[in-house]
């Protein structure tokens, strides 16, 4: 018999990988859907296409206003 693997064990080891819907960036970031998408096309905001879903990851979006803050400080 083998034994479960680590992350089995200690679920909480295992790092969450929110997604958000194209909705929830749009409220997040307070653009129209257009907007969302114009980032989307340009790489300036990663996602992801699971079948015809698009989804962003939460840590993409913050990593898109981190560098957007930092653009708009220098």
């Amino acid at each position: 018999m083998t034994s479960p693997p680590p992350a089995a064990l200690h679920p909480e080891a295992v790092p969450v990988l929110d997604l958000l819907t194209v909705p929830q960036v749009m409220a997040r970031l307070q653009l129209g859907r257009s907007a969302v998408y114009d980032l989307l096309r340009s790489g300036q905001l990663a996602s992801i296409t699971l079948g015809r879903a698009r989804r962003i990851p939460t840590h993409a979006l913050t990593d898109f206003i981190h560098t957007r803050l930092e653009q708009d400080a220098a």
